[in-house]
């Protein structure tokens, strides 16, 4: 890929953040009440359902520090570089991203990466979130580094593509009502497919079973009841154990277990357009004890459904 004209495109975002940073730099001006620079900084809560910004790491910047976070996080981060080259840890090993490779780091994948050595700058856009309940198989990519995924876009076309989707993504966002937040995850499911799209044009025979597609659809469509592998199983013409070998081979998590984090990210979604009380969306969800919802939802998502609401309701008003 030829990426000058990559690096010679600074858009006006960036120059804000960087105006932004080097204020701080001399003291000017305090990270945290800035939505677009306290991201980039240590101690930052990604407590909601999508967050996404612009990184622009300078060498002896105020940015030029790496990121550790040992155990990960709670939801997923796309990483796409733009411009210069930084360092990534996948736990065992370290590699070099340039402009147009992509990194996705799932739920408690290590995070450790930072400005490569010998680079002047590495500016990557990003995006957390939380999957919505189908996109399970689409965030499965070939090539594993650790725990971790790798693409390399070597597409002129399609990076571009995949930049201006992260703009956007980024733009939506920020505004928090619940609209806004919508479109933001409507384009993210994009880029979702755009990444998943290469990927599979590049598969060998027999990477992908479209039944396992075909078994997340019928989960997903019937979130509301408890299901058994049986039966899940049988809606797709495959034995329970061969079910589960695909699921844990090809998603890296039993399905019951992916079931059971679709359900939670329904009920999120539910406790935030909807004014039922948390017992009847319980219900809606399947769950017969409110408070072992309560309890499996706190396990996922760090906080009671209630206090969940009670933050981030507020934030999408």
């Amino acid at each position: 890929m030829d990426d000058t004209a990559i690096q010679t495109s600074t858009p006006a975002q960036v120059e804000s953040v960087i105006r932004r940073l080097s204020l701080l730099q001399h003291g000017d001006v305090a990270p945290s009440p800035d939505p677009d620079v306290a991201p980039l900084f240590p101690g930052f809560r990604f407590d909601t359902n999508l967050v996404a910004g612009i990184t622009p790491i300078e060498r002896n910047g105020p940015l030029d520090f790496r990121i550790t976070r040992p155990d990960g996080m709670r939801g997923w981060i796309i990483n796409l570089t733009i411009k210069g080259a930084g360092e990534v840890f996948d736990g065992t090993n370290r590699f070099v991203v340039r402009p147009g490779d992509l990194v996705l780091l799932p739920p408690g994948a290590v995070h450790d990466y930072g400005l490569a050595p010998g680079a002047e700058d590495w500016w990557h856009r990003w995006i957390y979130f939380q999957p919505r309940a189908y996109w399970g198989v689409w965030l499965n990519w070939q090539q594993q580094r650790g725990d971790s995924f790798f693409m390399r876009c070597d597409d002129d076309t399609l990076f571009a593509d995949l930049e201006r989707s992260f703009d956007e993504v980024t733009a939506w966002s920020v505004n928090r009502d619940l609209l806004s937040m919508e479109l933001a995850m409507n384009i993210l499911e994009r880029v979702i497919l755009l990444c998943a799209k290469k990927d599979r044009a590049t598969a060998p025979p027999g990477h992908f079973d479209p039944r396992l597609l075909m078994a997340c659809k019928f989960v997903t469509d019937n979130l509301h009841r408890p299901l058994t592998v049986a039966e899940i199983a049988q809606e797709v013409c495959l034995s329970p154990s061969r079910l589960a070998h695909l699921f844990t081979q090809t998603l890296g998590r039993s399905i019951l277990r992916w079931r059971e984090e679709q359900v939670i990210q329904f009920a999120c979604h539910l406790l935030l357009v909807s004014p039922s009380p948390v017992k009847q969306i319980a219900a809606q969800v399947g769950f017969e004890d409110p408070l072992y919802f309560s309890r499996v939802f706190r396990r996922y998502i760090g906080c009671s459904p209630k206090a969940f609401r009670a933050e981030h309701g507020r934030a999408m008003e």
